[in-house]
């Protein structure tokens, strides 16, 4: 059990207008992570990956500032995260400018005080290539977890453009480092016109469930939840949604739109169909605000990131009370 007061509480945006205050994600405190998070939430304004739009290292601060809309408790699964864990904004991870290699490496370490501090992480990209280091940090090599991934694109390619590290290829370096499990990895929306029939194959190859769109409409969505969940299993698992995921019609700054995708609904009853499950984290990844200066990509981004705190709130608060 954990007997720690939870003092950390969101700005209650009943009381202190949403317009007023410096700009945290989901008005959570701006804290230092030796406070004793359960839950902290990250920036990660990096695009040294993204191989053709660039500006997703802008994200994480528009992310933020839309988040401001958000309250504090899920209408439909009922969850209040700020009321289960404790949460909060640590701020950005460390990114070196120009150094593409020495920034994943201090991404990495970064998230591995996040590990050794007893906490979980709910982050905000970035371009998608951010996942990598995430997971160097909190899972540690040789230490595969499950993963869950909503996406337009596999992102398992060898290299792009003769770069082995990139947004195009994260998943494929996950599972050579084992920091990732590819037989309980889903991958939920691959759509879209393709390189080559290699794009997707690697993900088949090494016993990923692979759920194209095509699939996830013959499927149904229900069947589709029942299929990560069983994939999944009792392991520890991490949520990682590509905002590209998402139709266009719901994310217009991204770098690499995608046509007939996934809605916002489809997406968030996916995510409250994680509920239960073992989850050490999650992000959301490739907003590029300078595509969107209304904020609509962005603000869907900080709903899809408030959904995924509910699950990884949910999941913490249970192994918390069975310690």
């Amino acid at each position: 059990m954990n007997d720690r007061p939870n003092d950390l509480k969101p700005r209650d945006s009943a009381v202190i207008p949403r317009f007023s205050e410096p700009a945290t994600f989901m008005r959570a405190p701006y804290v230092d992570l030796a406070v004793g998070l359960d839950i902290a939430l990250v920036g990660v304004p990096f695009d040294l990956g993204a191989t053709n739009r660039n500006g997703q290292r802008a994200g994480p601060a528009q992310v933020r500032e839309m988040s401001r809309l958000i309250r504090q408790v899920n209408a439909s699964s009922k969850i209040a995260p700020f009321d289960l864990c404790r949460v909060g904004d640590i701020g950005d991870a460390p990114v070196r400018v120009f150094d593409l290699m020495g920034t994943l490496d201090a991404i990495a370490a970064f998230y591995g005080e996040v590990k050794n501090a007893g906490a979980a992480a709910v982050s905000a990209g970035g371009d998608h290539t951010v996942t990598l280091p995430i997971l160097r940090g909190l899972v540690g090599r040789g230490q595969p977890v499950g993963c869950v991934q909503f996406d337009a694109h596999a992102d398992t390619l060898d290299q792009l453009v003769g770069n082995r590290y990139n947004h195009a290829t994260p998943f494929r370096r996950a599972v050579e480092e084992g920091v990732i499990d590819p037989k309980r990895t889903v991958q939920i929306g691959l759509r879209g016109t393709r390189y080559s029939d290699e794009d997707i194959q690697y993900g088949y190859d090494v016993g990923m469930r692979v759920i194209t769109m095509d699939d996830y409409e013959a499927m149904g969505r229900e069947a589709v939840i029942s299929e990560t969940r069983r994939v999944l299993g009792d392991g520890p698992a991490y949520v990682t949604f590509d905002i590209d995921g998402l139709d266009p019609v719901f994310c217009p700054g991204t770098s690499a739109p995608e046509p007939g995708g996934l809605t916002m609904r489809d997406s968030q009853v996916m995510i409250r169909g994680l509920r239960g499950l073992n989850l050490i984290g999650g992000d959301v990844c490739e907003v590029l605000p300078a595509l969107d200066p209304g904020g609509h990509t962005a603000l869907n981004a900080a709903n899809l990131m408030f959904e995924i705190l509910c699950v990884v709130a949910d999941s913490v608060a249970t192994r918390r009370t069975r310690r």
